[in-house]
């Protein structure tokens, strides 16, 4: 449990891995391998670092498009800044979205640090707080499995921080305590049993598969026995006639091709016949509409002439 004078804290004064993987601070068994890493491993901070850390803010959760120009822009607006620094991956070059930032006063740091906190940064909600590695005795990084804070989808979450600060535990009874110790015990007992229980059955599958594999094996090679005593007492050679049973696979295949080929072939040239009749067809329909088309020029100036004929006999009367 995180201790301050004597009394519980929702924040760790010295950092504990184990304490800061329980919600409560009260678990005596890391769950999960981060917490198993960072109580093995030991973090010494930068000894070339010349900024003043109680006057050095971290920022994180920023977007990954933010420049040092927008960062530095958004932070002078608290105070005259010392130093800043955006940290960036040594390969690409890109944004690991979290920064430090000196003040020159420590008045315009604590200011910066209430008033930037939960606040928005080109569309992103940014989390601001002093920086833990030479402020907090024992600190261990996030990347060491340490840290504060962390995703619910990662399973590796960090209490005691000023973003996930500690519930206040239940007061147990020793009874209750042994017996929830025993469930924790038996429930990682019997995921323990369950993992191996998976591992032999694989085990099992694949055994099995091997021997299905070499009872084929043996099968296939039984059956080229017999065809070559088959082939012996016949008087014929086994390598002959499998190739011959090769050989006729192929022509099969050729004559399949060939089949499929003339087909085509067919199809293609009743196609091209029918659109010769449709052409032929379409040419005579033509053909008549011109006759029929003279023969109603010729009806036509007939019956001009007969009428020309009447006007003039009717003039001449």
């Amino acid at each position: 449990m995180a201790q301050a004078g004597g009394g519980w804290s929702r924040f760790l004064k010295v950092y504990n891995p184990l304490k800061a993987g329980s919600i409560d601070g009260t678990d005596s068994r890391p769950h999960d391998r981060g917490i198993e890493r960072a109580m093995e491993s030991v973090y010494v901070p930068n000894k070339d670092l010349k900024s003043d850390p109680t006057r050095t803010l971290f920022i994180g959760r920023m977007n990954p498009d933010t420049d040092e120009e927008s960062l530095y822009r958004r932070c002078s607006e608290y105070g005259a800044i010392e130093s800043l620094t955006l940290v960036r991956d040594v390969v690409t070059g890109f944004s690991k979205q979290y920064a430090f930032v000196e003040y020159e006063l420590q008045r315009d740091a604590d200011e910066a640090c209430m008033e930037l906190d939960s606040s928005y940064l080109d569309n992103h909600k940014i989390f601001v707080d002093w920086e833990c590695s030479r402020t907090l005795p024992g600190w261990i990084p996030r990347r060491l499995g340490g840290g504060f804070s962390g995703k619910k989808e990662s399973g590796q979450l960090r209490f005691g921080g000023k973003d996930r600060p500690f519930k206040k535990p239940i007061i147990l009874s020793r009874d209750e305590k042994i017996a929830t110790d025993a469930g924790r015990m038996d429930r990682r007992d019997e995921k323990e049993r369950s993992s191996r229980d998976r591992d032999r059955g694989r085990d099992r599958d694949r055994d099995r598969d091997k021997e299905r594999g070499r009872e084929r094996g043996r099968e296939r090679g039984d059956r080229e026995d017999r065809e070559w005593d088959r082939g012996r007492q016949r008087g014929g050679s086994y390598e002959r006639d499998k190739y011959r049973d090769r050989d006729r696979h192929r022509d099969r295949e050729r004559r399949s091709e060939k089949d499929h080929y003339r087909e085509r072939r067919d199809d293609r040239d009743r196609r091209d016949r029918r659109d010769r009749e449709d052409d032929r067809d379409r040419g005579g329909w033509r053909e008549r509409e011109e006759e029929w088309k003279m023969e109603r020029d010729r009806e036509s100036l007939d019956v001009k002439k007969r009428r020309f004929t009447e006007i003039k006999v009717e003039m001449d009367d």
